[in-house]
């Protein structure tokens, strides 16, 4: 019998999900350290798991149990961002169990099965089990394998629900795409796949739905009669790393604008769902991704480019070709910018630029609007000099928020008008930090929610607006920018032929 007092409508309670198990495979591995474990102690804190839970993790490490809740501790205390309470971590590290195996083998993951099944007995948990797979994705198929042989896969076996956490790259082209899609689902019931975006967890992306749908100051300038541009910017300040193999094969364009630049793209330029119904907020968000339109010329409505050695943030950075384990000949693109349009009544004529770069001047990732200018200003041009375009600024991060800015008076006896910026930002409007984006993914996937979480069609789409970019690329070099810098002087010179610049964040 539930609980009479509690109401669908009483928002104050929180999404507890059901006993159940999260199965990491690769959880010695750098996202699960910096990322999973510290998500799931941080969840644990907040009261939000169930006293049924435990964590199976996966990997080739000849470990015990006690080994892996070393690393664990280790990783959660790292990477925790609500503070430490070693009650609620001893609750947690007495569920932390470890499998050792290799992805091709069998016994290990017969004993995978078995440590299961065990759990329904000892810890009270039917069946109910998440697998994340934090692993490369040349490894998925044989995991997938693995899961369908031993039935793990299969909710009437397991008696609960079973469901797959896939991690970003989702193939590396369409066709890739289509293979690895198809082969989820078989393996996988198709509604218990859930192809994680980390960006789609973070705070401010969720609140581009509410400043659109819940205020009606927004919407109804939201549209080419008032709208200029939009211009989505992801900038690191940071180089490669350790992912010099993975990212050479890859390139800006298949790491991030393919996934996280054209899910913010689909979120700002979606219509109103008619419910927040995870089936029609995808409906939506698939329109705008269907309705993209690449440059007529590709080379000249878009630029790739690669750092070389320069200064960030006061510091000596190397170049992309003095990265280590970088081919000296490598024409892989750290810089990315497209210029691509949405065909459809709302979005005729508005152009969306889209960057991406690795080596900039600083982190940041916003959406701007950029609202046309007034058709009639009867002042004299010298009082509006320093006048730009109405801007609404979403900041992803760092500094989460929202930046309105707009001309106003300069206080003095001149009519002198010049934009000021009404700065909204979460950390000092709301007492209670946001939850990483983990937190929140790795929550809905146990509560059985798909809201942020793209299907198939959405990653298919999107491949379909990367593949010709990539082909048109194929044999060119991109254009060398230094460290420190914002992009190539192509970059500018894209906006610029049409009146525009890009906006310094």
């Amino acid at each position: 019998m539930g609980n009479p007092l509690r109401t669908a409508q009483d928002r104050r309670l929180p999404r507890i999900p059901e006993p159940c198990a999260l199965v990491i495979f690769g959880v010695t591995g750098d996202l699960s350290r910096k990322k999973l474990i510290p998500a799931v102690y941080d969840l644990a804190n907040r009261g939000l798991l169930p006293p049924g839970f435990v964590v199976l993790g996966f990997a080739r490490r000849d470990w015990g149990d006690g080994d892996f809740e070393s690393l664990a501790l280790e990783a959660a205390k790292k990477g925790a961002r609500t503070p430490w309470r070693e009650d609620v971590w001893q609750r947690l590290a007495s569920q932390f169990q470890f499998v050792p195996g290799s992805f091709d083998d069998d016994a290990a993951f017969d004993n995978l099965a078995a440590t299961l099944d065990d759990l329904r007995e000892r810890n009270g948990i039917p069946g109910n089990a998440a697998f994340y797979f934090s692993i490369p994705p040349a490894a998925f198929p044989l995991v997938l394998t693995q899961l369908a042989r031993t039935g793990m896969a299969d909710n009437a076996k397991s008696g609960g629900w079973r469901r797959v956490v896939v991690e970003k790259p989702f193939g590396n082209d369409l066709q890739t795409a289509i293979s690895l899609n198809q082969l989820v689902d078989e393996v996988f019931t198709p509604q218990d796949v859930y192809r994680i975006d980390h960006y789609l967890g973070k705070e401010t992306v969720q609140n581009i739905l509410a400043l659109r749908f819940a205020n009606s100051l927004f919407e109804p300038v939201w549209n080419s009669k008032y709208v200029d541009s939009v211009q989505i910017t992801m900038a690191e300040d940071v180089g490669i790393g350790t992912r010099a193999a993975f990212y050479d094969a890859s390139g800006a364009a298949r790491d991030v604008l393919q996934n996280h630049l054209l899910q913010l793209l689909a979120l700002v330029a979606m219509e109103e769902p008619t419910s927040f119904d995870p089936n029609d907020i995808r409906a939506e968000k698939l329109k705008v991704l269907k309705a993209i339109s690449l440059p007529k010329d590709i080379s000249k409505g878009t630029v790739r480019g690669q750092y070389l050695p320069g200064w960030v943030a006061g510091e000596r950075a190397v170049g992309y070709l003095e990265e280590k384990d970088i081919p000296s000949d490598s024409t892989t693109e750290t810089y990315a910018a497209v210029r691509l349009g949405i065909q459809n009544r709302r979005w005729a004529e508005v152009p969306f630029y889209v960057r991406v770069g690795k080596r900039m001047p600083r982190r940041v990732t916003e959406i701007a609007i950029l609202f046309k200018r007034a058709p009639h200003l009867p002042f004299d041009p010298a009082d509006v000099e320093m006048l730009g375009n109405n801007q609404l600024v979403i900041r992803v991060q760092p500094d989460e928020g929202v930046v309105l800015k707009f001309g106003s008076k300069v206080p003095g006896t001149a009519m002198e008008v010049r934009d000021i910026a009404m700065d909204f930002q979460y950390g000092e409007a709301f007492t209670e930090s946001s939850p990483e984006a983990y937190e929140r993914l790795i929550l809905d996937v146990l509560v059985g929610d798909r809201t942020l979480f793209p299907d198939a069609a959405e990653i298919e789409q999107s491949w379909r607006v990367i593949d010709p970019m990539e082909a048109a690329w194929a044999g060119t070099k991109p254009e060398p920018y230094r460290a420190g810098e914002w992009g190539p002087r192509a970059s500018d010179e894209m906006l610029g032929r049409e009146g525009r610049a890009w906006r310094r964040a």
